[in-house]
């Protein structure tokens, strides 16, 4: 009896934690650039009571284990890399990246102080030296392709500014020509996008099962990302999905606890005979 009060609280602090993950996918569905996560499992240690072909009072052997498991374990949650809808803001410093790119972002002084995201929801922050400086809507710095901050002279005109696809910026000039202003949006992939650590603030720091970041440059990847100005990646999370996970896990969770009542009262009951 013993053995299934454990296990069925292992299966309900499992499920706990599953809808813990499903709260928070909910509370994010109108987070930009959010992905959704789900808690994938794995089940304990099994006990082997008979093993296959250990009975010698047979003359065959036997053809199955006797096993019985001990419960279940969450082992990692897995976050989903699909891209979620476009929504088109009217801002040109707002973008969406269609594809496995991240934005790079400066979270510090240092070089190797730089975080990920694919929030694209950015804005203009004066220098104090004349200049604007591109940031996020926390301030922090957004990188260029060479790892620098992206900064626009005080005086340019955002009604003219524009990026292509490949993230360069350019302006139209007084007589209607487009001027390159020299500037392209520095964006990563990774070889394990699972691999990365989030840290909040819709970033993502990158780890050793990730990889490292690569910059994105034709032959170095096998996909280019594109950028789409005026707009923005909505979060991935589907409110009818994240329900009806939520009510699987909340029976899974009552079925647990039902286990845990029934092999209390059976206990009792042995307790009884005495």
């Amino acid at each position: 009896m013993m053995r299934a009060l454990w296990t069925s609280a292992s299966g309900m602090t499992a499920q706990q934690l599953s809808v813990d993950t499903i709260a928070n996918n909910i509370a994010n569905v109108n987070t930009t650039g959010f992905k959704r996560e789900r808690v994938d499992f794995q089940s304990l240690l099994y006990e082997t009571m008979q093993g296959a072909g250990q009975n010698p009072d047979l003359v065959g052997n036997r053809p199955a284990n006797l096993q019985v498991g001990h419960g279940v374990r969450p082992i990692a949650t897995n976050r989903d890399f699909s891209g979620g809808t476009w929504e088109p803001t009217g801002s040109n410093l707002d973008f969406a990246i269609n594809g496995r790119g991240f934005f790079t972002i400066s979270t510090g002084t240092a070089a190797t102080d730089i975080a990920f995201t694919r929030d694209g929801s950015f804005n203009l922050s004066p220098t104090g030296a004349g200049e604007l400086s591109l940031v996020t809507n926390s301030g922090l710095f957004v990188l260029d392709n060479a790892g620098d901050p992206i900064v626009l002279a005080n005086d340019i005109d955002l009604q003219s500014l524009e990026v292509n696809q490949n993230g360069q910026f350019s302006v139209r000039g007084e007589a209607g020509e487009t001027v390159d202003l020299g500037i392209q949006l520095g964006l990563v992939q990774f070889p394990n996008r699972q691999g990365l650590e989030a840290i909040g603030g819709n970033l993502f720091l990158e780890t050793a099962a990730s990889g490292a970041p690569i910059l994105e440059a034709p032959g170095d990847v096998g996909v280019m990302s594109q950028i789409i100005q005026n707009h923005l990646e909505r979060s991935n999370v589907r409110i009818a999905q994240e329900m009806v996970e939520l009510i699987v896990s909340q029976r899974a969770f009552e079925v647990n606890s039902r286990i845990v009542t029934t092999s209390n009262e059976m206990l009792q009951q042995t307790n009884n005979m005495g």
